[in-house]
């Protein structure tokens, strides 16, 4: 598969997990905290800020001003110079972006030894909720919490969006939040389960809406079709999992985060231990035994763009369902029509499947925003910075032009809001005027992973196929988002400690699931996985994650 939509990491609280210990101790070792706010003066600070700027309106900068941003490069979307998008931004507001390039293969790492030496450009974008915990006590990082109420749009969206409560979920110890998350108007799983539809329906009677009917549905098309390994994932188990977890009752894949979960009483417990997480290894265990389940598909190394080339096995008929997004059904259905023909198959996204905790799915979710690297807070700029991050990120056009580029000169909007893009333009990454001539994401970047952050439902809408219209409507009817996980802020000592925990634990963890998966290891060895994780420090680790829950609760209600 190739450029995946969104950024394949979890669209979840993900925490500190993600940074590796190396990468942690040179953040926790940059400079001693400072409060930031208490330093800015933004009477002076305030050098080409608009006086009357407000949300819904135009930002432009009152004199030019420049703007320094990190950029990860995916390996098939290359930043060109010929790219308008930065041109054209510089025309509506003023603002000059220069990048800094990190590749996609290390971009954590990179990220954090960037701000860790002091070198991190102002905008760093591509942050999930809970990344910014290591960052908060060398004061490397604003605490944009402190500067919120001269983000207009950004308030008036959490609050027409319902998200007030979410954004009290994402404060760290110290009561700050120092990453603004993009916003969704409507939440549902960006990745799910591809299916061959027609496959299904003619071979099963139907889609599947549970697990145990995908289980059943998928031996049917094992014996008509014997070649095939019917079912596959294609992102080293982490996404399937990630989007099946939740129907267990517990986390895993990208979304396993801090792996904290509730337990029975008040105390959180860590959720690759618990029965529920145990249920859900014994059933994809099954469907390997079972010969249902691609084994190369779990394993093949993913460089971003999906592994063990997921489209090919759909287009040769030994492979009807897995991992994707939206933008894998188009991929999936242009391979077919190259074997089977356009008109002879239908494939579709389908809400994740159900389990034994129910028709359940991931909490609502932020999607990855932005932090701001704390030299701004000595520019002179300083205000004028916050509101053109502000205007990016959250005002409606701005959000529309990062998605679709220029009105009337690549697209065109009807008085109902629908979007066309104008003669001689494609968007071939969501197969909208395939081929045209100039890509808008490839030619222009326009539509690479900025505009993700943000986005109403109609703009969401804009450039999805009616199926995944269908899609979100099938999931908001018939699937009941979890409940938020429990927050647990660490404090600057905690965070030391359990960044050393941390990633042997989810390392250990990710191992022996997929050989528990696989039939690499017998499942009568469970006992002594969880005593391997107790040896390498759970005990203390959930120490500490639950003495962090208890103070946000004493602090929070």
């Amino acid at each position: 598969m190739t450029t995946p939509r969104p950024f394949p990491f979890t669209p979840t609280r993900r925490g500190f997990v993600g940074m590796s210990a190396a990468a942690f101790a040179t953040v926790a070792l940059a400079s001693c905290s400072s409060d930031a706010a208490d330093e800015v003066d933004l009477e002076t600070q305030n050098v080409g800020a608009m006086d009357d700027y407000a949300a819904d309106v135009q930002f432009k900068a009152t004199e030019p001003i420049k703007l320094t941003m990190l950029w990860t490069d995916w390996p098939k979307v290359p930043v060109e110079d010929s790219w308008r998008i930065f041109d054209h931004i510089q025309e509506l507001t003023n603002v000059e972006i220069s990048l800094t390039h990190i590749p996609f293969s290390d971009a954590t790492e990179k990220r954090s030894l960037l701000i860790s030496a002091g070198d991190a450009p102002t905008l760093i974008p591509l942050v999930y909720t809970g990344e910014d915990s290591p960052f908060v006590s060398s004061g490397a990082v604003v605490p944009l919490s402190d500067f919120a109420d001269h983000m207009p749009n950004f308030q008036k969206y959490v609050q027409e969006w319902d998200l007030g409560e979410m954004i009290e979920n994402i404060r760290q110890a110290d009561g700050k939040y120092y990453m603004m998350p993009g916003l969704h108007e409507v939440s549902v799983p960006a990745f799910s389960l591809v299916v061959r539809k027609d496959v299904f329906e003619e071979v099963a009677g139907a889609v599947p809406n549970s697990w145990e009917e995908l289980h059943e549905a998928l031996l049917l098309i094992k014996e008509k079709y014997p070649d095939s390994s019917p079912l596959a994932d294609g992102f080293e188990a982490q996404s399937m999992l990630n989007y099946a977890a939740h129907a267990f009752g517990t986390t895993a894949g990208w979304g396993f985060g801090e792996g904290a979960v509730d337990g029975d009483g008040d105390e959180l417990v860590y959720a690759a231990t618990t029965d529920e997480y145990k249920e859900m290894v014994e059933f994809f265990r099954g469907l390997v035994e079972d010969g249902l389940l691609d084994r190369e598909s779990l394993t093949a190394s993913n460089d971003g763009s999906g592994a063990a080339d997921i489209s090919k096995k759909f287009a040769n008929e030994t492979c009807f369902a897995a991992s994707g997004s939206s933008g894998t059904v188009i991929e999936f259905a242009q391979a077919l029509e190259e074997t089977v023909g356009e008109g002879n198959f239908e494939v579709t996204l389908i809400p994740p499947p159900a389990g034994p905790a129910g028709e359940v799915i991931e909490p609502r979710n932020f999607w990855h925003g932005f932090m701001l690297s704390s030299e701004v807070t000595k520019s002179e700029n300083f205000l004028a910075t916050l509101q053109f991050v502000d205007w990016l990120y959250f005002n409606p056009e701005a959000r529309e032009m990062v998605r679709w580029g220029e009105e009337d000169v690549n697209y065109t909007k009807a008085e109902d809001g629908t979007i066309e893009l104008m003669d001689g333009f494609s968007l071939d990454d969501f197969g909208i005027n395939t081929k045209a001539g100039t890509d808008i994401k490839t030619d222009l970047g326009y539509s690479t992973f900025p505009a993700e952050s943000t986005e109403s439902r109609a703009l969401k809408e804009s450039y999805s196929t009616p199926e995944f219209v269908e899609y979100i409507d099938d999931v908001l009817a018939t699937r009941t988002p979890r409940d938020p996980f429990p927050p647990a802020p660490l404090d600057e000592a905690e965070l030391d400690q359990a960044s050393l925990l941390s990633t042997p634990l989810k390392d250990a963890v990710d191992t022996a699931t997929l050989q528990f998966i696989m039939g690499e290891r017998d499942m009568d060895q469970w006992d002594a996985y969880l005593a391997e994780l107790d040896a390498a420090g759970l005990p203390r680790y959930l120490e500490l994650l639950n003495g962090a829950r208890k103070r946000f609760v004493e602090a929070n209600g």
